[in-house]
């Protein structure tokens, strides 16, 4: 018997009978998080959907605990799994807690009165997502991101055991999109609660899963741990990038670096150069960099931005080889930029302080 708490098999996913994505298959442990990444119209919302039952799968099927979710009812589905997709939603004359509270009513009778249990529930809710300003305000009235976050707490005010989310952060500034991601990490660790959403901040999903879907034109192209999948040129490679880079150990994003000889050299490391870096490429100005080694903070940035760049291999020594280039490169650019302080430069490798001097020599050096 499998132990998989929500899984899919042979699951074929499209509209009006047409497939779209095929053999979908993954498995997840109650109080997982899985993440759906892939590029714009892949078919993430597609295979969301076809989860939640608002479109019907064409082949496969999808289990939770043991029962096939085609085979449940409305009301207990209801209570399993709550929803926040993109689409938006405008419930006339409500205010936001009111708006909470639908989502208790797979629980109430036919009347859709709530109890005082209910209400508890609601409230807590609210608090949980830090929305007690926006309780009694008209939900019409609100922002994107407000609405958002209502939408998580009607979600969580069904207590489901599995949330499914669109794209949530999406409206969201980076105070609520920590905080939002924050709660729901919470109640996956402290709760069980088992979590399948989509996202195109790739940082953040690195971040929070425990796995990872790849969604790639008709097919899933991988299934795995972050580990397993933000590594190597894969994520380039998942979303054809043809410009800029993107680097699998730190997350970060850079843009095309600048071509053409280097008219400035610079000395930096320990993450103090980037912010050089990019000031040069959105100054249109080609650069070349070093000594730097492999494992520095600043070698993925340079990396990607420099026309060149001096690098050591980590752990190993600079040699004569790597400061006579450091030396060549000087001597062909119009000035040479550090980050480092006079104070520091006693305390820096012998390499460093051999180019710092001389590039004070040939009278380039700018601090």
């Amino acid at each position: 018997m499998r132990e998989d708490y929500f899984y899919t098999e042979g699951l074929t996913v499209g509209y009006q009978g047409v497939p779209l994505i095929r053999e979908i298959a993954f498995q997840l442990k109650k109080g997982e998080i899985l993440t759906l990444i892939g590029p714009n119209g892949a078919g993430k919302t597609t295979i969301l959907k076809s989860l939640i039952r608002q479109l019907k799968p064409l082949a496969g099927v999808i289990v939770l605990e043991g029962q096939k979710t085609g085979e449940m009812s409305g009301r207990d589905f209801a209570r399993k799994l709550s929803v926040v997709l993109t689409e938006r939603v405008r419930p006339e004359m409500m205010t936001c807690k009111e708006v909470v509270a639908t989502g208790r009513y797979p629980y109430t009778g036919k009347f859709g009165v709530l109890s005082k249990e209910d209400w508890k529930i609601v409230d807590e809710a609210v608090r949980l997502v830090h929305i007690e300003d926006l309780a009694e305000r008209d939900f019409t009235k609100t922002s994107d991101g407000q609405k958002q976050r209502v939408m998580l707490a009607r979600a969580l005010c069904q207590q489901p055991d599995i949330l499914v989310l669109d794209e949530p952060t999406s409206f969201l500034d980076i105070r609520y999109k920590l905080e939002f991601l924050s709660i729901i990490q919470e109640m996956a660790r402290n709760d069980r609660l088992t979590v399948i959403l989509s996202l195109h901040e790739l940082d953040l999903a690195e971040r929070i899963s425990d796995k990872v879907l790849c969604v790639r034109g008709d097919r899933i192209d991988r299934f795995g741990t972050p580990e397993e999948i933000f590594c190597g040129d894969y994520i380039s490679e998942l979303y054809g990038m043809t410009a800029g880079h993107y680097d699998a150990g730190t997350g970060e994003l850079e843009l095309q670096p600048v071509s053409g000889a280097p008219k400035v050299f610079v000395i930096a490391g320990g993450g103090r150069g980037k912010a050089v870096f990019r000031r040069l490429q959105r100054q249109g100005m080609p650069f070349a960099t070093g000594i730097l080694w492999e494992n520095d903070l600043d070698y993925p940035s340079a990396k990607a931005l420099a026309v060149q760049t001096v690098a050591v291999r980590t752990y190993s020594a600079v040699d004569a080889e790597h400061i006579e280039k450091a030396k060549e490169l000087i001597d062909s650019c119009e000035t040479v930029l550090t980050v480092f302080d006079r104070t520091e430069w006693t305390k820096l490798p012998e390499g460093l302080k051999e180019i710092l001097a001389y590039a004070e020599e040939k009278g380039k050096l700018t601090e």
